[in-house]
C-alpha cells in the first residue's frame, strides 16, 4: 500500500499539538491523514476549520454523558477553530434509527421546541457562546421540498444504507423498518453539505451517519469532513451506558452538592476514564495524579479533584467548594466510633445485596425503599442509584441516622 500524499502545509509542533487534542479520549478519527492536512492548512493560512456537532433535541435536559462531545468541541474550540452547535430540529421529526432495534417515534414540533429551548443554554455551560454559531437543520431542510428530498435520495443507494449494522440485523431478522428511517442518515450528511464542514463529531453509535456527509459532500463537489468519533460514556454504574432510563446519570443541572456526591460514588478504576473524557487537565497531568495514586495517595483525593473540577463547571468554584464541605462535614461528624466490622467477598456485588449481606437491612426490597428515600450513604456519599455494583474495597455503608458497618468487600471467590 503507498503512503499518503504527505499534506502540502508543514506539519508544525502546533499542528501535532492539536492533532493530539484531537485524539485525546476518541474512539476513532477518519481519516486522520486527512485531518492533519486540514488542520497544517489551517495553522498555515489562519482559516479556522469548520466543526460541526448535531443533536436532536430529544429529551429536555443534557447530562454529563452528553457533554463528552461538547469536551472536544471546546477543545477544538480553545484551538481557535469555528465550532457549530447544530440543533436537529427537522431530523428529530424522523427520529434517528441508530442502535435501535425497532422504529424510533418521532417527536411532535411541540415536544422539539420544548426541549431546544434548554439544550443550547445546557451546552453554553460547555461551550464559549461567544464563540459558538447555533444553527437548525431546519434551516435547510424545510426548504428541500418533495423534489429536492428526491434529488438527494438518489444521490445514495440502498444497497449502501442497508451496510448500517442496525439495518442489516432488524432486515435479517424480518423486523420492520420503515422508509422514512432510511431518510436520517441522508438528511443528517446533507447538513454537512449545508454548512460545508471540515470534521463531524458524534458518538460511537453516529459513525455510519458521519460518514454519509463524507459521501453527499463529495457528491455535491466539496471536500469531505473528516469524522471523530466519541466513546459513549458509562454511568455511575460503571457499566450501562449513561442514561437517563438506567437511572445512571449526573445532570448538568443537578444541585451542586447533588453533582460532587454523585461523582465520588464512582469507582477508584472508573475515575480514571471519568478524567480522560470529562476533565480539562492535561493527560501529563492526569498521569503524573495516577502514578501518585499507583504509589500510595489514596485515590479519594483524586476523586475529589475530579468532582470539584466538574461541579464548578456546571455551578461554580464556590459551589464546589461548599459542595466538598458539605460531604466532609457528613462524613466526618455521622460516624461513631465503635461500628461493627464486617468482611465480604463478591464484589462487584450488588448495592442492595451488599447492604443485607452487612446485615443493615432485612431484605433487597428494602434496601430498594431506603435507596429511593435518599437513606443510603457509602463514605458520606448519597447512593440514589439501584443498579450501582460496588467494587472491592474498604468503606463505611450507612442506612438511615443510626445504622453504620465498615465493610472490606474482597472479589468473587474463585
Amino acid at each position: 500500500m503507498s503512503e499518503p500524499a504527505a499534506p502540502p502545509y508543514p506539519v508544525t509542533d502546533r499542528v501535532r499539538e492539536a492533532l493530539a487534542v484531537s485524539l485525546r479520549g476518541c474512539d476513532e478519527l477518519l481519516p486522520q491523514a486527512e485531518w492533519v492536512a486540514k488542520l497544517a492548512r489551517a495553522e498555515a493560512t489562519g482559516q479556522p476549520l469548520r466543526i460541526k456537532l448535531g443533536l436532536d433535541p430529544t429529551a429536555p435536559d443534557l447530562h454529563i454523558g452528553h457533554t463528552v462531545v461538547l469536551n472536544k468541541m471546546r477543545q477544538l474550540q480553545d484551538l481557535g477553530h469555528t465550532v457549530i452547535f447544530l440543533i436537529g430540529d427537522f431530523t428529530s421529526m424522523i427520529g434517528d434509527p441508530s442502535g435501535r432495534n425497532a422504529t424510533r417515534p418521532p417527536l411532535t414540533r411541540e415536544q422539539i421546541e420544548t426541549n431546544a429551548q434548554t439544550y443550547y443554554k445546557q451546552a453554553s455551560l460547555v461551550l464559549d457562546p461567544e464563540k459558538t454559531e447555533i444553527r437548525y437543520n431546519s434551516e435547510w431542510s424545510d426548504p428541500l421540498g418533495a423534489r429536492g428530498m428526491i434529488q438527494l435520495a438518489a444521490r445514495y443507494t440502498v444497497a449502501r444504507m442497508l451496510e448500517r449494522d442496525d439495518f442489516t440485523k432488524r432486515y435479517k431478522a424480518g423486523t420492520p423498518i420503515s422508509v422514512h428511517e432510511l431518510l436520517y442518515p441522508l438528511m443528517q450528511g446533507y447538513d454537512s453539505v449545508a454548512l460545508k464542514s471540515d470534521l463531524e463529531l458524534g458518538g460511537t453509535d453516529q459513525k455510519f451517519n458521519l460518514l454519509v456527509g463524507r459521501t453527499l459532500q463529495q457528491e455535491y463537489g466539496q471536500e469531505p469532513q473528516c469524522i471523530l468519533t466519541m466513546p459513549l460514556l458509562e454511568g455511575l454504574d460503571g457499566v450501562e451506558k449513561m442514561s437517563k432510563s438506567k437511572g445512571n446519570t449526573v445532570a448538568i443541572t443537578e444541585p451542586a452538592n447533588t453533582m460532587f456526591a454523585k461523582l465520588l460514588s464512582i469507582s477508584d478504576t472508573m475515575m480514571w476514564r471519568y478524567f480522560e473524557l470529562l476533565s480539562f487537565r492535561s493527560m501529563a497531568e492526569i498521569g503524573r495524579l495516577r502514578q501518585e495514586v499507583a504509589g500510595g495517595r489514596n485515590p479519594k483525593d483524586a476523586k475529589v479533584l475530579l468532582a470539584k473540577e466538574i461541579t464548578a463547571r456546571f455551578h461554580d468554584a464556590a459551589a464546589a467548594d461548599a459542595a466538598e464541605a458539605d460531604f466532609q462535614r457528613r462524613a466526618a461528624g455521622g460516624v461513631p466510633d465503635d461500628i461493627e466490622s464486617v468482611s465480604l467477598t463478591g464484589a462487584p456485588m450488588a448495592v442492595g445485596a451488599l447492604l443485607k449481606q452487612a446485615g443493615l437491612v432485612p431484605s433487597t426490597s428494602e434496601a430498594m425503599r431506603m435507596i429511593e428515600q435518599g437513606g443510603v450513604r457509602i463514605d458520606g456519599v448519597m447512593i440514589s442509584d439501584k443498579t450501582l455494583k460496588i467494587e472491592a474495597g474498604t468503606f463505611v455503608l450507612q442506612v438511615g441516622k443510626r445504622k453504620f458497618a465498615r465493610v472490606q468487600l474482597g472479589p468473587q471467590a474463585r
